[in-house]
């Protein structure tokens, strides 16, 4: 079946739970703008229960390159595991395709620039889903934050604590460097410190810890930081896949009011908290704006998709990519180069020929894989 040349044709690669789940789900919000044209999986089972989920119309292949020679998508959505991710996304940019891949977008800011590179010499764009950044809460936060209509950011909490048992990590590609990227830093926490330097901005300083505490891995099972942001305001942030008690939360304390967010795996208007400094009543106007948001949109995967078609639609960058989303990954290697080397790190100082560039573990003693040593 032809796509609709009204609508985007969009192909998935990988077709596991998240793709299944998730971005299935958000084609079928957004399915007056895109269509569902190919899938790829290496497993001709898993892609044919996928094709039997989708409906009909979708094509099916075992090969990135042959679905985008014959399939020619126009936006590609990336659900394979971390260590693919580079390689699949050059592919698709290569082809003249969009990106939008699953977190991380890659595993090192080596690759990330490769890919920077490749997406200078193409006519599409790579985002990575940080869906935090698009429900309407997020959304509302950080034009209260970025305006100065809360005062301003002095003090701030980021928590990603969250549970992982052996079974988790018995999954091959889990807890390795080279197919994961590392541990609840790269896998878990990287969306509430996304969320967090989207609300506050560029950071300037990071000093941390990680340790390997419980679970048989090469990377952490747990990580803490501390940061400060270039207008000064400073924060804390934890990952953590030891926490029988999960939550995710932000807290931001500004001059004029505490903004919080309290989930798990999502959130919504009411996950937000403002709470005015004393002297600034409940009923104070200001207050009452900052609790009310226009709409209530869900953070979700269906929300991103919808921004990045926007984007598409008016041929602009779109959010989640570039320098944008660089900033986050290099705010990850900074926390790994400062709890391995034990000093602080600033932003920029991980360039070509630092060994944190092109690996988090930074081929350090105590973290690299023994086979590299």
């Amino acid at each position: 079946m032809p796509a609709s040349p009204s609508r985007l044709r969009v192909a998935v690669v990988g077709t596991g739970g998240i793709v299944t789940g998730a971005h299935l789900a958000a084609l079928r919000a957004q399915s007056d703008r895109a269509e569902l044209i190919a899938a790829v999986d290496i497993d001709a089972g898993r892609l044919a229960a996928f094709q039997e989920a989708a409906g009909p119309g979708v094509q099916g292949f075992s090969d990135l390159s042959a679905m985008l020679d014959t399939a020619r998508p126009d936006l590609v959505l990336i659900g394979t595991p971390p260590s693919l991710h580079r390689e699949q996304t050059i592919a698709a940019l290569k082809s003249g395709a969009w990106v939008l891949c699953e977190k991380p977008l890659c595993l090192s800011l080596a690759e990330y620039d490769e890919i920077a590179a490749a997406e200078d010499a193409a006519p599409g764009f790579a985002s990575v889903l940080f869906q935090h950044r698009y429900g309407s809460g997020a959304v509302h936060a950080r034009r209260l934050i970025s305006g100065g209509e809360l005062g301003d950011p002095l003090v701030a909490h980021c928590q990603t604590t969250w549970y992982r048992d052996r079974a988790y990590y018995a999954v091959p590609w889990r807890g390795r460097w080279a197919t994961e990227g590392g541990g609840p830093t790269m896998g878990h926490g990287i969306h509430q410190f996304d969320l967090l330097l989207h609300l506050l901005g560029d950071w300037s300083e990071v000093r941390a810890m990680a340790g390997r505490l419980v679970h048989d891995v090469e990377s952490e099972d747990v990580s803490s930081a501390l940061i400060r942001f270039e207008h000064g305001a400073m924060a804390t942030v934890v990952n953590s896949v030891l926490s029988p008690d999960e939550v995710s939360r932000i807290r931001i304390d500004c001059a004029d009011a505490t903004v919080e967010l309290t989930h798990l795996y999502g959130h919504q208007n009411d996950s937000w908290t403002y709470t005015p400094r004393p002297g600034l009543a409940d009923d104070d106007p200001r207050v009452t704006q900052w609790r009310t948001p226009a709409a209530d949109v869900p953070s979700s995967h269906a929300a991103q998709l919808g921004a990045l078609l926007d984007a598409y639609e008016r041929g602009v960058r779109p959010p989640g990519s570039g320098p944008d989303a660089r900033r986050t990954l290099e705010f990850a290697a900074a926390l790994y180069k400062s709890a391995f080397s034990g000093r602080p790190v600033h932003a920029g100082e991980i360039t070509p020929g630092d060994p944190y560039y092109t690996s988090m573990h930074g081929d350090h003693p105590d973290w690299a894989p023994k086979e590299q040593q």
